[in-house]
């Protein structure tokens, strides 16, 4: 059986949007779509240049991690990359532009998604948490490496950032469009830096910790650079979808980090600068929030299981030195029935 074919009653068929009446419901049609076409991330982009159109991958990703209504330039692009002809693309762009309109309509149906409000600047701290609980989160999501930030501008409503340099970050091989990677704690490398609770309880959602690295449950996370030497902390969540590391600067999750959505090129407390730390010939790093210029560290230079990631002032402590492990693109479902045939 081809892969197309798999799960449909009719493999020829593509899925239809038809029965969609809310963004989120439009979203899980486009991520069914990709699963129908058997193609993956980079592939999708590459049949999207041969149609003259722009679709990076990070775009892609974010996009059906997302439960907003996509724009109409991304569906135009997305379905034909997925193989529909004009008239089916068409079909596709009439049900969005049907959601639209009732989105923007007033109404006093209570039920109706509300309007994206991820833009916030430097008072991103402020910002509804990510992962409280699953309640509105989407599903699972396939993950490929990120594409052209540049190109992915033109689908979201943040600017483009400036050109990047071949490697953005200084000592560290990372790709100008962004790596998948594992950040450990350089005293303690068998653990990552990666989602785990207050141990005061004192704040109840998801923060970032230190744990194991074989946790399977793990959010995957990517790097994406916004200038030289600068990042967003990404994590790509198999429940949540994707969230940003964010500073938190007041309230009791004071200096600890959160995973948060809206992730913003422009919200400085997503913003983290890399900076070498130590020897030359040691790739090791500070992490600097660039909203306070502090170091991220360990709670009490904690080295246990579970301790929680914070900011302070740059000390040169040894719980303010990582690693930072550059990892191939995580496999999506695609690649995985691929590699098995």
């Amino acid at each position: 059986m081809s892969q197309k074919g798999d799960g449909y009653a009719d493999p020829e068929e593509p899925p239809q949007p038809a029965q969609a009446k809310t963004p989120a419901e439009f979203t899980e049609a486009l991520r069914t779509l990709r699963t129908w076409s058997g193609l993956t991330y980079r592939q999708l982009e590459g049949k999207a240049i041969t149609h003259a159109d722009a679709l990076p991958i990070s775009t892609i990703a974010s996009t059906l991690g997302r439960t907003t209504l996509p724009r109409a330039r991304f569906v135009e692009a997305f379905t034909r990359a997925c193989g529909l002809n004009d008239e089916e693309v068409r079909k596709w762009l009439e049900v969005r532009r049907r959601i639209a309109a009732y989105e923007a309509a007033p109404s006093g149906d209570e039920s109706g998604d509300c309007p994206d409000t991820s833009s916030t600047g430097a008072s991103g701290a402020a910002r509804a948490p990510r992962w409280r609980g699953a309640a509105g989160m989407v599903g699972a999501i396939g993950i490929g490496i990120v594409g052209t930030l540049g190109v992915s501008s033109q689908f979201h409503d943040s600017p483009a950032p400036a050109a990047l340099p071949a490697m953005p970050v200084t000592g560290l091989r990372m790709l100008a469009v962004g790596s998948w990677a594992r950040i450990h704690p350089a005293r303690t490398p068998k653990l990552c830096v990666t989602e785990g609770r207050d141990r005061t309880g004192r704040y109840e959602t998801a923060i970032a910790a230190q744990h194991p690295c074989s946790k399977a449950d793990l959010p995957q996370v990517f790097l994406e650079p916004l200038s030289k030497n600068t990042v967003q902390i990404q994590w790509h969540h198999p429940k949540y979808g994707i969230g940003c590391l964010t500073l938190m600067l007041k309230g009791p999750g004071r200096n600890l980090l959160e995973p948060r959505d809206g992730c913003a090129d422009d919200n400085r407390a997503q913003q983290f600068r890399i900076a070498r730390f130590g020897p030359p010939d040691l790739a090791h790093f500070r992490i600097l929030p660039v909203i306070t210029g502090q170091c991220l560290s360990l709670r009490d230079q904690d080295t246990e299981t579970g301790a929680e990631v914070v900011q302070g002032p740059c000390s040169g402590a040894t719980d303010q030195d990582f690693l930072i492990e550059l990892l191939p693109p995580p496999q999506t479902t695609a690649d995985r029935t691929q590699s098995s045939q």
